[in-house]
């Protein structure tokens, strides 16, 4: 009996990076969900720098992604594993540094900052600390690597759950895409301070 119960403990524990990657799936999309929400709830519009964090949390997403993806074959190499989680540390840094960099601009008191707070906090600035958050984590669970890196996922619940958390993610990215189209329109460049829908306007929809 307490073998059995070792033995099932060993394998979910050898389970987490494959949960973690759904996680990170569905948690980054989500987050753009959110901002997606402050965009055409609270009617704000988003800065460059925020788009460029919206850029790096997709990255940090696709990167948990191509672990999931992987895993929709039934084995995960290791190499799988560290491609994966090295894409979204390289989107967690960059988006750390973005979203440090709008921190900054808006570091000075008395300066507002940009856009609506959400629990005292701008969203530039819960991004920087789910950025750090997310290097953090992934390093804890990279430290213990050989022990959380399942090569085989069953198909039901995890691949199950890995296609839905695939496809919430792809929608989202779709969304943000026309987004940032309708808000950039035809032109190369987001203004400092974007105060319209320019593609209405390049079209003459509005005017």
């Amino acid at each position: 009996m307490a073998t059995t119960e070792a033995s099932s403990a060993r394998v979910v524990l050898s389970q987490i990076q494959y949960w973690l990657a759904v996680i990170f799936v569905i948690g980054w999309a989500g987050i753009i969900c959110g901002g997606l929400a402050f965009q055409f709830g609270a009617w704000e519009y988003p800065c460059p720098l925020c788009i460029v964090q919206r850029m790096f949390m997709a990255l940090a997403a696709l990167g948990a992604a191509y672990i999931v993806r992987e895993g929709m074959n039934g084995t995960i190499e290791p190499h799988d594993y560290t491609t994966g989680w090295g894409l979204a540390i390289v989107g967690c840094v960059a988006g750390g540094f973005a979203s440090w960099r709008q921190t900054m601009l808006h570091i000075l008191p008395g300066d507002p900052g940009y856009g609506d707070p959400l629990l005292g906090l701008h969203l530039y600035v819960w991004a920087w600390i789910l950025f750090v958050a997310a290097i953090a984590t992934i390093g804890v669970v990279l430290s213990f690597s050989h022990e959380t890196a399942a090569l085989e996922i069953p198909a039901v619940p995890h691949r199950m759950i890995g296609m839905l958390a695939l496809w919430f993610l792809g929608i989202v990215l779709a969304i943000n895409l026309v987004a940032v189209f309708l808000l950039e329109g035809f032109h190369w460049f987001l203004p400092d301070d974007p105060n319209r829908y320019q593609l209405f306007y390049d079209l003459h929809i509005l005017s």
